[in-house]
């Protein structure tokens, strides 16, 4: 089974953290100095490192910082420690201006996103978008009346894809296939139609259905 590596200290990076110890994982956390979520740590069991080492322990690395910060996470982890590796990119890119009537501002244009930007930067890492297009209260086992929500996920790589799926699936998703790194000019966005109704009603509790026939 793959060792997973979660690079963040906020509430996402905690969330998958967790769900992944609970669905079996060997996990590991880390923050920038190795040492924010020494709390967090002590409370779940899961050991805390560097970016560097928990990306050189890990075979598959969980993006899990600020859109903003997310090319400079990656290089802080290292481009030989995350050489041939997955890495699951959650992140979205949010930009620091205020929401406009509920929507939140993209630094990406319509024809551009993020994980393109990742990839580009850091071509020997296997780069796969998932986990953007909800609140972290769903991210790990949501459970809705309509039945297991659909995560949308996207990569250059097929077998990394695979490894994605797999976690979704475990997680209680139905994970749809986009296909490559550029489908995530479509998936980023979501995050901005998911967080419409919280930013402008503070409701929170939904998730996407694809419907197929």
């Amino acid at each position: 089974m793959h060792k997973f590596g979660v690079l963040g200290s906020g509430v996402v990076a905690k969330t998958l953290a967790t769900g992944l110890k609970a669905h079996g994982y060997d996990v590991r956390v880390a923050s920038r100095g190795g040492d924010k979520l020494k709390d967090f740590s002590s409370e779940s069991g899961i050991p805390e490192g560097t970016f560097a080492d928990v990306a050189r322990w890990a075979d598959v690395v969980v993006l899990a910082v600020k859109g903003t910060a997310a090319e400079s996470a990656i290089g802080i982890a290292g481009a030989q420690n995350l050489a041939g590796k997955v890495v699951i990119d959650t992140t979205n890119p949010i930009a620091d201006e205020a929401p406009v009537d509920g929507v939140l501002t993209f630094f990406t244009g319509p024809n551009d996103s993020l994980l393109e930007r990742l990839q580009k930067a850091s071509p020997g890492v296997r780069f796969v978008k998932a986990f953007n297009s909800v609140g972290n209260a769903y991210m790990v086992n949501p459970s809705l009346p309509g039945g297991p929500p659909t995560m949308f996920y996207c990569g250059n790589d097929a077998e990394a894809k695979q490894i994605v799926a797999g976690v979704l699936q475990k997680f209680g998703w139905d994970a749809a296939d986009m296909g490559t790194a550029a489908a995530a000019r479509a998936i980023e966005p979501l995050c901005q139609l998911w967080c419409i109704p919280g930013l402008r009603e503070g409701r929170w509790t939904h998730a996407f259905k694809l419907l197929r026939q």
